[in-house]
């Protein structure tokens, strides 16, 4: 088993401006579903893209066409947060802004809406997550409830009452409730695991067992726990901020979590193993906003401000962050 704990060193580094979209064969914002296939996502630029082996975008989704020459499937994206594939090779891409999933056909170049969430009451859509069963999780992030949804987007069950709440330890499907969530993400055994960003906390989806565990965060803000119990663990907060707590979350194939801790400039992982939680980049000061040195090796010594959009992919974690400015950093760390 991969150990959660193994050191890092920094790969890469890409600056990426305003209106960049991928650069040098990376997305500012990416994701690697399980088949290996590699999505590009504007969230501001409201389009998505699969980039080809050859680093280029193959095919671009988006209301209007993107990329001179690039082909482009017409659909209303609004603000897309996430892309995943169903198991007949079709993709799916979440959108915050009109919580809707689309369901993109890559031999037609044909979208359609799969799931209309406002119709279901769904305040907004954060990620799009296919389990290994082939259905779908969608979290709403003020909604503060997650769904589950069959191929055909018809909604199977939700976990959540809309209220928002918190419960340190082990629940029921009947009686869970959460706080704003930013994130889930395919977890071992085919659990998901969900990032309770305003409780900061990491909690697990047991689907068999119908219960929700924690994983991680006591429900208060703060930078303590490193070295211990990750269910003893603080996170960074900002009560003032529009999105506050950690809202970035990403697994390897271990399962060993990695939390982007947005308000302590910081990713933290927990290994799966031992449930240490530890600081493997950042963690510097939050309020510098300025570029990294594309030269940096040493993860500790990365300015991480504001990350969001994690991805984990073939021993390498791909951390963006952002700047004041509209541009960001795309840091790109594998296991040393």
């Amino acid at each position: 088993m991969i150990d959660g704990m193994t050191g890092w060193t920094v790969e890469r580094i890409l600056h990426f401006g305003q209106g960049d979209f991928v650069t040098d064969g990376l997305a500012h914002f990416g994701f690697h579903a399980r088949d290996g296939r590699y999505y590009a996502i504007s969230h501001p630029g409201h389009a998505a893209a699969l980039v080809g082996a050859d680093g280029l975008p193959a095919w671009t989704v988006a209301p209007r066409p993107v990329l001179a020459g690039v082909p482009n499937v017409a659909a209303e994206l609004e603000f897309p947060m996430y892309a995943d594939a169903l198991p007949d090779g079709t993709v799916l891409v979440s959108n915050l802004g009109n919580a809707r999933l689309y369901r993109i056909d890559p031999d037609s170049l044909r979208a359609h809406v799969l799931v209309d969430g406002r119709a279901l009451g769904l305040a907004d859509m954060g990620n799009c997550v296919v389990d290994n069963e082939g259905t779908i999780w969608v979290n709403e992030v003020r909604g503060c409830r997650i769904w589950r949804f069959d191929r055909d987007g018809r909604p199977l069950e939700t976990l959540g009452d809309g209220v928002r709440g918190f419960q340190r330890d082990r629940v029921g499907f009947d009686r869970v409730q959460f706080g704003w969530v930013y994130d889930i993400r395919l977890g071992p055994g085919g659990t998901i695991v969900v990032l309770d960003s305003t409780n900061y906390a990491v909690r697990i989806v047991d689907v068999a067992a119908r219960v929700v565990l924690p994983l991680a965060g006591t429900g208060r803000p703060g930078y303590d726990g490193d070295g211990g119990p990750a269910a003893d663990a603080t996170f960074g907060g900002d009560p003032s901020a529009a999105f506050d707590g950690p809202i970035s979350l990403s697994l390897d194939e271990a399962g060993n979590a990695f939390v982007g801790d947005r308000f302590n400039a910081a990713v933290r992982t927990i290994d799966r193993r031992t449930g240490v939680i530890s600081t493997i980049a950042g963690g510097g000061d939050p309020a510098v906003d300025a570029p990294n040195d594309p030269r940096e090796r040493d993860p500790r010594r990365l300015r991480l401000p504001m990350i969001s959009s994690m991805d984990y992919a073939a021993g390498r974690l791909f951390v963006p962050t952002d700047l004041k400015d509209g541009s960001g950093d795309l840091a790109v760390l594998g296991r040393s």
